[in-house]
């Protein structure tokens, strides 16, 4: 039995090394293996590939195992020495050669899972009064930040060194559904000493949200509202300067703050997987596709127990 297979079938470390449950798990695997499989036919069909379709040295590992070995990697964040020997290759270098062709199918299967609120599901929410003039139906948005190894040229370690941070990071931007936590987009990510406002207006993700949707933000986005097209953006209260802030301030950002929890939970779910929390080693090439991957593991966890959820109440008898 190899380690992939013995991985599948103990709960516990399943869950430790790639953050599903095995129910998650396997409908994970249903889904990504056709995705693979396909973009693997193309690969071999590409014009400047010099063997016939199905010719060459046959791979290492199972479709099965290097879709997981590379979820490890994600979760875990080894080194390829420490895969390699976990999922008994030959060389590191296969780790590599692995997770170049599998990520990117676990970008695509990420970003399939996205999607954006819908207002006609929930159009009757309540809101507490003192947050009557903001959105009824909003994505929040937040940010987070990733040590990167220090870039050799000057420039480029100017380029990417975060004051706030003090030290070189990368920084990915996180939008999430209000009622669910569900990650609805993650764009391209950016150097760390890019303004939040500024990240959030180039990804243009504010054009793209449903009609009725507005967006949320901390004291990084106060000018949310006037990139939204229809104006329908909040953001919590500024202290006045000089002056002790007002006590209708204070529990307006305290109301505003429960509506805001969600993203924080929803980035904190991200950074369970070390691909995202740990220094980067990988010189900052395929972030944005980790990212994303990530969030699509994130996502199928949310769905599951909301499922699950759904179905506990529904078998609840009435009171």
């Amino acid at each position: 039995m190899t380690f992939g297979d013995r991985l599948r079938h103990t709960p516990a470390a399943l869950r430790a090394c790639t953050g599903l449950r095995p129910v998650e798990y396997a409908a994970f695997e249903r889904d990504v293996l056709p995705r693979l499989a396909a973009a693997e036919q193309v690969r071999r069909q590409r014009p400047d590939r010099h063997r016939a379709v199905g010719a060459g040295h046959p791979g290492a590992l199972a479709a099965r195992d290097q879709v997981l070995l590379t979820v490890v990697w994600l979760r875990l964040y080894p080194t390829h020495d420490v895969l390699a020997l976990l999922f008994g290759l030959a060389a590191a270098t296969t780790v590599g050669r692995t997770i170049a062709r599998v990520l990117p199918v676990l970008e695509a299967a990420g970003l399939a899972t996205m999607r954006m609120p819908d207002p006609g599901r929930r159009q009757h929410r309540t809101l507490d009064a003192l947050l009557a003039d903001t959105p009824a139906l909003a994505v929040v948005f937040d940010t987070f930040e990733q040590r990167v190894q220090r870039p050799k040229d000057r420039a480029a370690r100017d380029a990417w060194y975060s004051g706030k941070k003090k030290t070189h990071t990368i920084k990915t931007q996180v939008g999430v559904d209000e009622d669910t936590g569900h990650i609805v987009d993650v764009p391209e990510s950016v150097p760390g000493p890019t303004a939040d406002i500024t990240l959030l207006a180039r990804s243009m993700v504010l054009t793209r949200l449903p009609p009725g949707v507005g967006g949320l933000g901390d004291l990084a986005y106060v000018s949310l509202d006037r990139l939204h097209p229809d104006g329908l953006g909040a953001a919590p209260r500024r202290k006045p300067r000089g002056r002790d802030r007002p006590p209708e301030d204070v529990a307006y950002n305290r109301a505003f703050a429960r509506r805001r929890i969600t993203v924080e939970h929803s980035i904190g779910r991200l950074r369970h997987y070390q691909c995202l929390t740990h220094r980067d080693r990988q010189h900052r090439r395929m972030h944005t596709a980790r990212a994303r991957a990530v969030a699509g593991l994130v996502n199928r966890q949310i769905d599951h127990r909301l499922a699950a959820c759904r179905l506990r109440r529904a078998a609840a008898p009435f009171p």
